[in-house]
């Protein structure tokens, strides 16, 4: 059984800095694309960045020189490093896992204040 927990995620002021944590377990780890996703209250989920088991990434535009992700395939662990964060980066954020199907962890509040 595959699954995702999130850690990190907390309340900071604008131009703070925040780092997610996502831990998998149940999957061969290092063969799986990973994701990021945000989603806020009425709107849908929304992808912030990716990242392949060979270490390639991309990211949203509005998030780009600001957040990193990373991945440990040693700890089967992904990570969000975010900076210069904004409130508009406010949201509950998912890592994910590109498997036989799209698998998401029950998300981490992230809350920026101005």
């Amino acid at each position: 059984q595959v699954r995702l927990v999130e850690s990190g995620g907390g309340s900071v002021q604008a131009g703070g800095s925040l780092r997610l944590s996502c831990v998998v377990s149940g999957s061969i780890f290092s063969m799986n694309a990973m994701a990021w996703y945000r989603q806020t209250p009425g709107n849908r989920r929304e992808l912030v960045a990716t990242i392949t088991h060979g270490g390639s990434t991309v990211n949203l535009d509005s998030v780009k020189g600001r957040f990193t992700i990373s991945r440990d395939n040693a700890k089967n662990t992904m990570y969000l490093q975010m900076n210069s964060l904004k409130p508009d980066d406010t949201a509950v954020y998912y890592c994910a896992l590109y498997g036989d199907r799209l698998y998401y962890g029950q998300g981490t509040q992230v809350t920026v204040s101005s």
